[in-house]
């Protein structure tokens, strides 16, 4: 993929979705909930993702990850969907 491509591609997902940061308290918070859940490895980035999702109560979760995602919690598990 080119750059111009990559460049219209990231047009293209701002134009349609939010973005989401997180501050240093917000990141802080969700390595203390993965901690607690035993969360490890590169199931941490879904657990940074979940935690997006919870702090703009985000209706739907859209994921191929069905499964590592379930396990991050209920309030999480029921906003899922395969796209």
């Amino acid at each position: 993929m080119s750059c111009e491509q990559a460049l219209l591609f990231v047009d293209d997902v701002r134009g349609r979705l939010s973005i989401i940061a997180l501050n240093p308290e917000d990141y802080y918070s969700a390595l203390l909930l993965a901690a607690d859940e035993n969360v490890t490895g590169g199931t941490v980035y879904d657990m940074l993702l979940a935690h997006c999702a919870r702090k703009v109560n985000a209706e739907i979760v859209y994921t191929w990850d069905f499964r590592d995602f379930a396990r991050l919690g209920k309030d999480i598990a029921h906003r899922l969907r395969t796209p």
